[in-house]
């Protein structure tokens, strides 16, 4: 069966084993997966990831980061822009997630970034998904 939103899919999957309190999560691999699981390392909200090649289209294995006690470090994990609705926002008007303790995911021209590092380069973009 074929996916038609890739990256609601991916969002859902870790939505899921986040609540399950998995170790790690299998999802589809493509370039804006690959990127937003990037994002979510590198603001710490997982813990790694690896793309393993299956012969077709390839998965990601993201690793799920806890706290001391298994507390969750993702809360909530919500798409902004879907297929049918698009939102794009400029530097200014980027989303701060939690008063900025979350973080909004952007696909600007420059690639896949955090809203932190959107303000710090300038640049706007589509909002894919926040974190908190």
């Amino acid at each position: 069966m074929s996916q038609q939103d890739l990256t609601a899919d991916m969002l859902t999957r870790v939505r899921n084993a986040v609540r399950n309190h998995s170790p790690s999560v299998a999802c589809l691999n493509s370039k804006l997966n690959r990127g937003i699981a990037q994002v979510l390392v590198d603001e710490g909200f997982v813990e790694g990831f690896e793309v393993i090649d299956d012969g077709r289209q390839g998965r990601l294995d993201v690793h799920l980061r806890y706290g001391e006690r298994g507390e969750k470090v993702i809360n909530t994990i919500k798409r902004e822009s879907k297929p049918g609705c698009r939102v794009y926002r400029s530097v200014e008007d980027l989303p701060r997630p939690l008063g900025g303790l979350g973080i909004a995911i952007v696909s600007t021209s420059s690639g896949i970034m955090s809203d932190r590092r959107c303000r710090v380069e300038n640049v706007g973009g589509e909002v894919v998904a926040t974190v908190a």
